[in-house]
């Protein structure tokens, strides 16, 4: 097989044409076959490269069709270039055993750069929280820093002296609220351990936040009774430790004694969807689903009654 990418003679008019915003550049750009050992992870990166079901497919793709979409990057000071787009695709291109790879070379500034390399991973199905922690907060960082930009592909907007903040539009770019963007970025002040225990959805989103309020050296004493308790705090639990920390009256032996309390047991049943999806039109409405399955529990209650009769 070729070692090379199969986009090597694609041309394409700027990032427009790749993810429908950015920042015009005039003239027509020349796809470049760039060497896998030149391409360096962009410095923070929040996205997680992982060998999982998307990714084996992402590997398939490219062995088959090679890379159709290039990647974008910008030069490094001390060589090579600095991925902005394509992290996932390098790293299945090395899979496949390719040597270089299609990209894109721009000269984009460091908070340019951060606000196409979120607006672009953004684009994925499933994203982990922690993913978005970081994300969100670096792109807002760099909005603030710009000042007078919303983002690569509107014209400026004083949107400081309009009394429009950055934390505003960005909400409205991504979808969330910004009271929901501000609980992800409070994720970023957790320590590893509960932050993947948040990815691994063994602490819930919001018990979380509360318990990201704790100093280090208390969430590192929460992590020490989660392993000898084997359990996780709910909110409840978690905006009293919240409470006692902010007193100052947080230490092992209050942690040990909220997180010791007997939780009421929840009755609940989760159907995931794609358990439910091979029984329903792909037209129906979460709503339209519940109201067949409860018809059809109620039927199931009657038939169980009418046999006890018997």
């Amino acid at each position: 097989m070729n070692k090379t990418g199969s986009a090597a003679k694609v041309k394409l008019n700027s990032f427009d044409d790749l993810f429908g915003d950015g920042q015009p550049q005039a003239g027509i750009e020349q796809v470049q076959e760039i060497a896998l050992s030149e391409l360096h992870e962009f410095k923070g990166h929040p996205f997680k490269v992982l060998d999982d079901e998307k990714m084996q497919e992402t590997v398939e793709s490219v062995r088959e069709h090679g890379v159709l979409m290039p990647g974008i990057a910008r030069p490094r000071a001390e060589g090579g270039y600095e991925i902005i787009a394509g992290h996932r695709r390098r790293h299945a291109c090395e899979l496949v055993g390719l040597d270089t790879m299609p990209m894109f070379i721009r000269n984009y500034t460091d908070d340019e750069a951060t606000i196409i390399m979120v607006d672009s991973n953004l684009q994925r199905e499933q994203i982990l929280p922690s993913e978005k922690a970081f994300a969100y907060k670096m792109k807002l960082d760099a909005m603030k820093r710009q000042g007078q930009r919303t983002d690569l592909t509107c014209a400026r907007i004083a949107h400081k002296s309009d009394g429009i903040k950055s934390r505003d539009i960005l909400a409205e770019q991504i979808g969330e609220s910004k009271d929901q963007i501000r609980r992800y970025i409070r994720l970023t002040s957790l320590v590893p351990d509960l932050l993947n225990r948040v990815d691994n959805k063994t602490i819930a989103f919001n018990a979380a936040v509360e318990v990201s309020y704790l100093t280090e050296p208390e969430q590192k004493m929460l992590c020490d009774a989660i392993e000898r308790e084997e359990c996780t705090p709910n909110l409840k639990q978690a905006r009293r430790l919240k409470q006692f920390s902010q007193d100052g009256k947080l230490d092992e032996n209050v942690i040990d004694a909220i997180m010791t309390e007997e939780k009421p047991i929840e009755d609940k049943l989760v159907l995931k969807g794609d358990v439910l999806a091979k029984y329903f039109p792909k037209t129906y409405t979460p709503s339209q689903k519940q109201k067949v399955i409860v018809k059809l529990l109620e039927d199931w209650h009657k038939r169980q009654l009418r046999q006890q009769e018997r």
